[in-house]
């Protein structure tokens, strides 16, 4: 080894002391880390106990989420059972202002000025963008066990890049049709086709049955509504998997959002919406799709829709803001008779950002927090579903109506693809949503549009194996 190569691994060294010294990195991850640049593990140990480690003792741990009650409350409490057992780690909940699905600037914003969090609840999805853009820390030396051991195959799928854990999921959850049975059977409608027992109707009858329920005042603004297919969940890819669509081809490595079964889903979706007029369906629902918007004054919530698709945390939100709602839970509607019903399961994740000042104190908090302690608790006072795989099969932690996520829906569940453009995949996805169901742009275009875009900037992570 020359002089200069020898000065280079010194200066390197000395960069992996540095960052131990200040919390960021374990002992296992500078011994793993020294030994890429040819630095022995003794040596790595000597120059250890000349510059011992912080480990953050005293220094609380920074956890920061952007969720609102009633699952704040959860976290809360969670948080402080975590503290009250812990050997002396100690954790601070921060609540954050709520933010579009995949809008991290103001992570992005703390991390770069060296005010960052320590642990951050991201949406699992958007992990292999983020860890992509050297946002997070590789989770590998923070890990009780490998989270394959553990978790959910897919859930571990999404939060990985690169062969390597950036989050550890948290929860999970399913999509499904709720319909509020005390307004429908006001308004004289029969709500017993959608039983669950009859399987899913189809979105045509759905779109019947809904439509009798609309009330309109004097100048053709609704008051009351059946539906709407885009409120809540009613997502971009809620539809294009209900319709039997695929959005990436790993073999051809690509997006492939103008898959022409994709492509009929934003089209029937872009029909009911210009059949009930655009601007007054968007007047009617897009108050409660803003982040930040108050869940009891959801219109399900307060009596004003009948029909909507969510999650099965919705179960809490219905038990905290309207006990005394009669309502059902059934499939999401499918395209013809006879089709197979199709939902998909997303769900957060804890992650560690770059710039993390307590790494120590941050792993047993996510090792709790994230494994089945902490999952234990969610699964039960939130109505989520857990990704520790030992916890599906407990019954305990289910009511009734959320076992109808957990045995029928869950094992039947699609997920997003975890791509590295994932986050850019959704925003894409989203704008041209949205342009469809306001009667601003065609369904194919917009989706030909999304699949240029998105894969020009796809191109530099292929080949990519997207795992269980």
């Amino acid at each position: 080894m020359t002089h200069q190569e020898t000065a280079t691994r010194d200066a390197q060294l000395a960069i992996l002391l540095d960052k131990a010294q200040k919390g960021r990195l374990s002992r296992r991850e500078v011994v793993r880390r020294a030994a890429a640049i040819g630095v022995s593990a003794g040596a790595v140990g000597a120059a250890l106990r000349k510059a011992p480690i912080v480990r953050g003792q005293g220094t609380p741990v920074q956890f920061w989420t952007g969720f609102t009650d009633p699952d704040l409350s959860v976290l809360r409490s969670m948080t402080d059972t975590f503290n009250a057992q812990s050997g002396g780690t100690q954790v601070e909940l921060r609540q954050i202002p709520p933010a579009e699905v995949t809008d991290v600037t103001s992570l992005m914003t703390a991390v770069r000025g060296g005010t960052g969090p320590d642990v951050y609840l991201l949406d699992r999805f958007i992990t292999a963008q983020r860890a992509a853009d050297g946002l997070l820390q590789d989770l590998t030396p923070l890990l009780a066990q490998p989270l394959a051991e553990t978790h959910l195959p897919f859930a571990v799928s999404e939060s990985s890049f690169d062969g390597k854990p950036y989050t550890i999921p948290f929860n999970t959850d399913a999509r499904a049709l709720y319909y509020n049975i005390t307004l429908m059977e006001a308004a004289g409608v029969d709500p017993a086709p959608l039983d669950p027992a009859n399987g899913p109707v189809t979105w045509d009858a759905l779109a019947a049955i809904a439509n009798q329920l609309n009330v309109a005042d004097a100048n053709g603004n609704y008051t009351t509504m059946g539906f709407i297919p885009w409120l809540n969940q009613g997502w971009h890819y809620t539809y294009g998997f209900s319709y039997g669509g695929e959005f990436f081809d790993e073999a051809a490595c690509e997006v492939t959002p103008d898959n022409e079964r994709v492509v009929a889903a934003f089209q029937w979706v872009q029909d009911y919406c210009e059949a009930l007029g655009y601007q007054q369906v968007q007047a009617f629902g897009s108050p409660s799709m803003q982040p930040g918007f108050a869940a009891q004054e959801h219109p399900f919530i307060t009596g004003n829709l009948a029909i909507q698709i969510t999650g099965d945390w919705y179960i809490n939100q219905l038990r905290t803001y309207a006990p005394d709602m009669e309502y059902g839970i059934t499939f999401i509607p499918v395209p013809a008779e006879g089709d197979t019903s199709a939902t998909w399961a997303g769900g957060w994740s804890l992650a560690v950002p770059e710039g993390a000042k307590n790494v120590e104190g941050a792993g047993e908090f996510l090792n709790w927090f994230a494994g089945e302690p902490g999952q234990r608790i969610y699964t039960k006072e939130s109505a989520h579903l857990p990704t520790v795989s030992a916890l599906l099969e407990d019954a305990s932690l289910y009511e009734e109506r959320h076992r109808f996520f957990s045995e029928e829906l869950l094992p039947i569940a699609k997920n997003r693809p975890p791509l590295p453009v994932g986050a850019q995949y959704w925003d894409e996805l989203t704008a041209a949503w949205q342009a469809t169901y306001i009667g601003e742009a065609e369904p194919a275009e917009a989706l030909a549009t999304v699949k240029e875009r998105v894969n020009a900037q796809l191109g530099a992570f292929c080949p990519i194996e997207l795992g269980s």
